[in-house]
């Protein structure tokens, strides 16, 4: 697929079939994470991959706007040192790991972890130690039905040429 193929048919999935993702699929995801550009090249993520179905129940029960993670097979959790830019480095970590995802037919959704209230629980539950920030936490699977397509605004809404100027 190409990159812009796969940035194009990247969704938010939350609906997985219960079929496992093997374990070197997962770890190509995390590899197109720590790939991501990072500020002043610090690369401060640290990337946790639960497959264990107590680990993912857990925390559905945890985060109330990810009780989907009970259909996922997999979550990718990434928390980064805290450093000055963790959250600008392990949002483009994240994206990347999505971006890959619909590269390779999976289905994926990230899930906030910055400034929730339920971070410190997470951070907590999988071991991290206080220094790491839990920037997010991404469902992974095989997607239950076709992936339907977000609904962007059109690139003239936008766009803007030289300056930002209201449509």
């Amino acid at each position: 697929m190409e990159t812009l193929e796969a940035v194009a048919k990247r969704a938010s999935v939350r609906d997985y079939m219960n079929q496992p993702v093997p374990r070197d699929i997962l770890e190509k995801l995390v590899d197109a994470g720590r790939r991501a550009p990072s500020a002043r090249a610090v690369e401060p993520w640290e990337f946790v991959v639960i497959t264990e179905r107590g680990t993912l129940d857990t925390l559905a029960g945890i985060i109330s706007t990810g009780v989907f993670l009970k259909q996922a097979t997999a979550c990718i959790v990434v928390f980064c040192q805290d450093t000055k830019y963790y959250l600008e480095d392990g949002s483009a970590a994240t994206e990347n790991i999505l971006i890959a995802a619909a590269d390779l037919g999976l289905g994926a959704c990230w899930i906030a972890g910055d400034k929730k209230p339920y971070a410190a629980q997470v951070c907590e539950l999988l071991g991290g130690t206080p220094d790491l920030k839990l920037v997010s936490l991404i469902s992974v699977g095989w997607p239950a039905e076709d992936i339907r397509q977000n609904k962007h605004r059109p690139i003239h809404q936008v766009l803007h040429w030289g300056k930002y100027s209201p449509k």
